[in-house]
């Protein structure tokens, strides 16, 4: 198993999403890229520590590669918006990858660099940053999406990126 640490928005979305793919073993929503030990979310959401809500995502390449796994975070979150994805606004929403190896490093800038010259996207400000710490959310956060999915983020933010992982990477979803 390999692990890489992503953000792209509120952890709720990302975590609904990564569950469902094939050689994703875990997903995991917390806090990492920031200079506070351990802070809660309030704290988090006050952006004084510098944190990003990010999801740890254990997967298995031999089942998933990473360039999957970063096609998918790209499909589903908006790499062009400095701090901010769609309504949340603050550095703990930016779009960052935090890497534990060389190669998820160099894979990750190529990746971003291909996108960009492919004229998907104008200018990526997705930030790739180094691992240092990773805080678990609290137990209120895990699962969201599966025991909320009345709620209304839920309904409204986290279904239509459900549906355009479906639409685009039905081939990657777990039966």
């Amino acid at each position: 198993m390999e692990e890489i640490i992503l953000g792209g928005g509120r952890f709720w979305c990302t975590e609904a999403i990564f569950q469902k793919l094939k050689g994703v073993n875990t997903v995991t929503p917390g806090y990492s890229g920031g200079i506070v030990v351990n802070p809660p979310y309030e704290q988090v959401s006050s952006g004084e520590t510098k944190h990003a809500e990010v999801i740890k995502v254990e997967y298995d390449p031999e089942i998933i590669t990473l360039e999957q796994i970063l096609s998918v975070f790209f499909t589903t979150h908006d790499p062009t918006t400095q701090n901010r994805q769609g309504a949340d606004v603050g550095t703990e929403y930016r779009s960052i990858i935090l890497f534990k190896t060389n190669k998820q490093k160099e894979t990750a800038i190529r990746y971003i660099e291909n996108l960009e010259k492919s004229g998907v996207y104008k200018k990526i400000v997705t930030s790739v940053e180094p691992f240092k710490d990773f805080f678990k959310a609290e137990d209120y956060h895990i699962n969201f999406y599966k025991t909320n999915p009345d709620y209304g983020y839920c309904k409204f933010v986290i279904d239509p990126k459900i549906k355009k992982l479906r639409d685009n990477y039905n081939q990657l979803l777990k039966d």
